[in-house]
Formats: C-alpha cells, sequence, structure tokens
C-alpha cells in the first residue's frame, strides 16, 4: 500500500490489494491492476468517456436486499429511455437493455466458458447414466445367483424392505467406491483444461481445482446414483416367492428370463448412448481436422505476433511511421525472418473469439479478431435501395500480403512511398472488384470511405478469411498506415523456424530504435487459430474420451447379457445339437441374438444423434451436424465392437458338450 508503480509513463499508487482467488469480474480472463475509469485516458491515450456511441464498458451493479432482477429490468429500461430523450443523436439503433446475472453475462469469454460447461455437464451426464445402466444389467444377472440366499432371507423372516435396504446399501457402497475414486482422477486432472488454451497475449484464467464443494457434489451425485442403478434390482431380487424357489432343482435359474429380458433393455440403451457420444466426439474430431487443413487464404503457419503502442513514448504520425519503417527494415535484414509487416486490430479480443458467424449449413466460421467496418462509395456504382454498403477494411503496413502469403492478383502493393503528401490508394479484394466494377479493370478506379476522402485503386488481393476462418468471400479492401495511420499496432514476422524462438531477437531490435517502446500479446498466428478452435479440440478429446469409455461400458454389457442367457440355455444347446445341430448352428443363434441388441441400439442412437447433435452446430467448423461418413463410421464400429463382445459366450456355446449338459440338467 503506497507504493508507486508506472504504467505507460503514467505514476500509478497503490491504494489497495484484491484477495488471492479474486481474478476479476471477467470469467475465464485474470486481471492483475485495476484502475478507475476516469484514467482511461492515460492507458489508451483515447479519451473515451465522451464517446457515448462507443460500448467498451460493463456496467455491473449488486442487487438491493429482497428486489428481483425483473424489478431491476423494469427500472432500468425506465432509465434508459430517459438516456435515449436526453441523448437522441447517440442512441439512432437498439436501444433495448437487458440484465443478467453476472457469470451469464453474453459477452467475452463467458460464452465460450458456457459452451465446454454445458458440452462438459451434458457429456458427463450421458456418461453416468450409461454406467448406472451398465450396473443394474450386471446386478441383474447377479440376482439370479442370489435368488436361493434371498429366498432364505425371507423364510426365515426377513421383511421384503429388509432386503431392498439391504441391496440399496450394497450399490451405496459401489457408488461411494466409484466417488472416490472419480475424486482423485478429478484432483488429478482437473488443471488439464488449461491445457488446451495455448499460449496467447490474453490472461487466460482456467483455474479450476477440486475443492470442497466439489467434494460434496460428489458425495451427492454417489448417493443419487446408487438409488438409479440399484433400485430395480433391488426390487427384482426381493418379488419373490421362497417356497417356490427353494424347490426348484436347479439352484435358482428361474425367473431369468424377465432378468435377462430386462438386461437387454438396458444394454440397448448402452448402445444407443454410445453412439451419441461416439458420433457427438466424431463431428468434434473432424471440425479440428477442418480447421487444419482449412485454406483460408494465407498461410497462417510461423508467423509470430506480437504489439506495440508508440503513444506512450511520444510518437506522432510523422515520426511513428519514421520507426515503422525503420523497424521493419531492421526486421527484414535478419537471418531468420523471411518478412515483417505491421496491421492495425489484429490483437486477440474474446469479444470476437466469443462470436460465430454461419460458414455453411450446420457449420460455423471461427473467430480471429474485430475489423472496423466503413460505409464505402465506390466509383461510378449505384447502390440499390437499402443496400448495406459498409465493408470491412484493414489498415496495414508495407509487406503486409507477401508476409501473410496473400497473393497479389493485379497491379501493386503498398510501399513506403505511399505518404499523406501522395495519391491516396487502397487494395481491394477480388470480390470487392466484382461486387462493385464487374466486368471492369478495377485498377485506377475510385472509392469514397466514411464520406470522407477518395481512394484510388492500386492493386487487387486474392480473396482470404479476414475476421473469420471460414466466411464466405466478402468485399474487402486494404489501406496503407503511411496514409491511415495508428499508433498502437500489431507485428507480424514471418519466420524460417519456431517464430517464438525469435521473439527476443524482435524484442531487443524494438528496443535497439527505443527501449521505452512497451511490447506486449506475443503469440503467433498459428495460436490464434487454435484458441479459436479450443471448443472443437476440448469437445474432441472429452468427449471422445468418454466415448471410447461408452463403447467399452456397452461392450462389457452386450458380453454380459450373452454370457448369462447362453449360460441359462445350456440344457437347449445341448438338446439342440444332440438333435443334430452344428456348431455353425449356435453360434449362429448366439451372433443373432447379440446383433438384435445391437441393430436396435444403433438405431435408436441414430436416431437420438439425428434429433440432438444439430445443437452442436454453432461448435462445428467445416462439417455437418448430420455428417453421414461420421454416422456411418460410428455405427460400423460400434457393430464391430459388439461382433468381438460376442466372441467369447458364442465361443462357450459352441463348445457345449451334449451329454455333459443334458446330464446336468
Amino acid at each position: 500500500i503506497g507504493r508507486v508503480i508506472q504504467v505507460n509513463k503514467h505514476a500509478y499508487t497503490v491504494i489497495g490489494v484484491a484477495p488471492p482467488d479474486f481474478v476479476g469480474t471477467q470469467a475465464g480472463l485474470q486481471a492483475d491492476l485495476w484502475v478507475p475509469t476516469s484514467m482511461v485516458e492515460q492507458l489508451h491515450y483515447l479519451d473515451l468517456l465522451p464517446a457515448r456511441g462507443d460500448t467498451w464498458l460493463l456496467p455491473i451493479g449488486r442487487l438491493k436486499p429482497g428486489v428481483t432482477r425483473e424489478q431491476a429490468q423494469a427500472e432500468m429500461e425506465v432509465l434508459m429511455q430517459q438516456i435515449v430523450r436526453e441523448h437522441p443523436d447517440s442512441h439512432q439503433g437498439d436501444n433495448s437493455i437487458t440484465l443478467y446475472p453476472l457469470w451469464r453475462a453474453p459477452f467475452g469469454m463467458n460464452d465460450y466458458i458456457h459452451t465446454i460447461l454445458f458440452l462438459l455437464f451434458a457429456v458427463s451426464g450421458v456418461v453416468l447414466l450409461l454406467a448406472c445402466a451398465n450396473v443394474a444389467s450386471l446386478l441383474l444377472v447377479r440376482s439370479v445367483g442370489r435368488r436361493r440366499e434371498m429366498a432364505i432371507r425371507l423364510s426365515i423372516g426377513a421383511s421384503r424392505g429388509r432386503l431392498i435396504r439391504q441391496l440399496l446399501a450394497e450399490s451405496l457402497i459401489l457408488a461411494l467406491c466409484a466417488g472416490c475414486l472419480a475424486m482423485l482422477f478429478t484432483m488429478w486432472t482437473a488443471r488439464t483444461l488449461g491445457d488446451f488454451v495455448p499460449a496467447s497475449g490474453l490472461p487466460i484464467a482456467m483455474n479450476v481445482h477440486a475443492g470442497g464443494t466439489v467434494l460434496l457434489a460428489t458425495f451427492v451425485i454417489s448417493l443419487i446414483t446408487s438409488v438409479i442403478f440399484g433400485i430395480l434390482p433391488a426390487f427384482r431380487s426381493s418379488a419373490l416367492e421362497p417356497v417356490a424357489v427353494l424347490k426348484e432343482e436347479s439352484g435358482g435359474t428361474g425367473g431369468g428370463v424377465h432378468k435377462a429380458r430386462l438386461s437387454s433393455v438396458l444394454v440397448v440403451a448402452q448402445v444407443a448412448m454410445s453412439l451419441l457420444l461416439l458420433v457427438s466426439a466424431g463431428l468434434f474430431i473432424r471440425s479440428v481436422r477442418a480447421s487444419q487443413n482449412f485454406n483460408p487464404g494465407f498461410n497462417p503457419h510461423n508467423v509470430l505476433l506480437y504489439s506495440f503502442d508508440l503513444r506512450p513514448a511520444g510518437y506522432d504520425s510523422q515520426s511513428g511511421i519514421e520507426f515503422d519503417r525503420q523497424l521493419l527494415e531492421k526486421l527484414d535484414s535478419l537471418p531468420g525472418i523471411q518478412s515483417a509487416t505491421l496491421i492495425y486490430r489484429w490483437r486477440a479480443s474474446w469479444a470476437a473469439l466469443s462470436g460465430a458467424g454461419v460458414g455453411g449449413p450446420g457449420t460455423r466460421t471461427i473467430p480471429l479478431t474485430l475489423l472496423s467496418t466503413q460505409v464505402v462509395q465506390p466509383d461510378g456504382y449505384v447502390p440499390k435501395p437499402h443496400e448495406d454498403m459498409g465493408v470491412q477494411y484493414a489498415e496495414v503496413a508495407p509487406g503486409y500480403l507477401r508476409t501473410l502469403q496473400i497473393p497479389l492478383i493485379a497491379g501493386r502493393a503498398f510501399s513506403w512511398s505511399d505518404t499523406d503528401n501522395s495519391q491516396l490508394v487502397t487494395i481491394v479484394s477480388q470480390q470487392f472488384a466484382n461486387r462493385y466494377w464487374p466486368g471492369q479493370d478495377a485498377i485506377g478506379k475510385r472509392l469514397q470511405v466514411g464520406g470522407g476522402q477518395w481512394f484510388t485503386v492500386v492493386g487487387i488481393a486474392q480473396d482470404s478469411n479476414y475476421d473469420s476462418l471460414g466466411e464466405k468471400p466478402k468485399s474487402f479492401f486494404y489501406l496503407p498506415l503511411t496514409q491511415a495511420y495508428y499508433a498502437s499496432v500489431t507485428l507480424e514476422a514471418r519466420t524460417f523456424g519456431n517464430p517464438l524462438l525469435l521473439a527476443r531477437t524482435v524484442e531487443q531490435t524494438v528496443h535497439s530504435l527505443d527501449a521505452d517502446v512497451a511490447l506486449y500479446d506475443l503469440t503467433t498466428l498459428d495460436s490464434r487459430i487454435k484458441l479459436a478452435t479450443s471448443t472443437q479440440r476440448m469437445g474432441g478429446t472429452f468427449v471422445g474420451g468418454f466415448g471410447i469409455v461408452a463403447l467399452a461400458l456397452a461392450a462389457i454389457g452386450i458380453y454380459g447379457v450373452l454370457a448369462y442367457t447362453t449360460r441359462q440355455r445350456t440344457h437347449e444347446i445341448g438338446v439342440r445339437m444332440a438333435l443334430g445341430a452344428e456348431p455353425r448352428n449356435v453360434c449362429a443363434l448366439v451372433l443373432a441374438q447379440g446383433a438384435r441388441l445391437a441393430v436396435l441400439g444403433i438405431a435408436i442412437g441414430l436416431s437420438a444423434s439425428l434429433v440432438l447433435t444439430p445443437a452442436l452446430s454453432s461448435e462445428l467448423f467445416g462439417v455437418s451436424a448430420t455428417d453421414p461418413l461420421t454416422y456411418a463410421g460410428v455405427a460400423l464400429l460400434l457393430c464391430a465392437v459388439a461382433l468381438v463382445a460376442c466372441y467369447i459366450p458364442t465361443r462357450r456355446a459352441m463348445r457345449v458338450d451334449p451329454m455333459v449338459a443334458l446330464r446336468y440338467e
């Protein structure tokens, strides 16, 4: 307290220290310091407070005791209308206002976190139900061998309720043991969520830990699951006639048919849920592969991103442009760098990464950054009624197209000779040229930007993705930083190897020109794309892992039911073989039973997947939620697993000795 720190060459006095577990009010983002809003101009060198049209502030308030959100919403709507009346020029568009709980605010990283939480919760719930069905099926099979035990207990005075409590207690022991193992596994893997977020310029905080709340939740879930998988076997096992059971010669296999049917139903449910999980995992995996193999129109590999702002160092536009020129010339001369350039607004932003546009049926685009939009008036073009003339653009330094390896279709690239004293120039995309000057040579044409200055087209660049991977080709234009100067820029340097290995060299080069220039947001273009695809990669990993577990559980379920029913049909198989049935006939008999379970489960699972997976469409890239290849591949995989699960029971059935089987019976 009382110490002074320097931020952007301004002195700030520390007046408080936040608790260690407080990282800020934006979920997933960790702040290191907080300053009053009134000091925003010192930090950003822009007077943002009077700009009523900007949306950089996020109002936060705590409701008074006894006040509901609906009441607060009504008060805020009245206040909003009052502000609109007082400042009509700043509120021409949508003037609605909505209150959200802080943890549900649809801004920034919240959208990303909610997607992950919903995904993990849904998948975990499905696997939990699947495991409950599997254990219930095994308990039903086990209860057949305990019929005589239950009959004896009933005959010597035990009530049915007493037996049910005993069986539920046994189920509870199983559930609590599983809960303890789950807690240990959670403590070991909780922090792995952060591994899915690559290094970037964002202060991402994925501090997940297993504390007392998680322990309590695990205990409660264990209690609930013990009832879910134990109640049906308990009621089934206790619902018997002691005299009839004790008279059975075979030691209590009576009633097994009904239990086998119930177990078969549970196995079908397991196969269906397994298919649903595996289809979801397959869609996520194909989505990640599509993003990796997708051609965005530029080469994202081996590109270092490093941001800096010259305003704190006291640069104006003329001295700033000269600094940029000298910096890029120095970087281009380094042996490890192919080329370097600068761009305004290529900075990581959760406002960008949380958005999702549609890139095709059932797919999404992957946001990369925020770009500005200006209303343009191309020379000779007459806008259609109500046509939106807003076009996105980027301010870039010379060498941008070369560094990003975006082909120049016609004309020339920007150069340092493009200054305020020369002709104002621009480079447009192919889509821009085709839209506004179809069938004409766009070189030499002019366009008015924002109702102000006119720029002459000197080049046409190949279409590429600008703010989102997978977006449809759209009109776009570039302006030279030498004519549309910004002091806050991001350096892009294409290297011959790992870009991060040259980060220190880049820092030294910048500081050789001016030691007061601070660099921040160190990352790579590949990392930026990986950051945008974190949801898909996490979905593919977790849903895929759970899918494998579900597949194993389904295989165990099929094996258990077939092994039990085969044992129950030993006498029948012996009779069939004594009457001349071949081992292959017995094999077909057992396989047919397993195949019926698998096919029915697959059919139900496919139907459920077709209904439920479209909910994932907003998180998929380059693949439809009803992708036939994924569905077919998963169905074939489950068929193969079912055949493997049938192998041991089938082999045992084929080896039945008719004489032994008939003598036993």
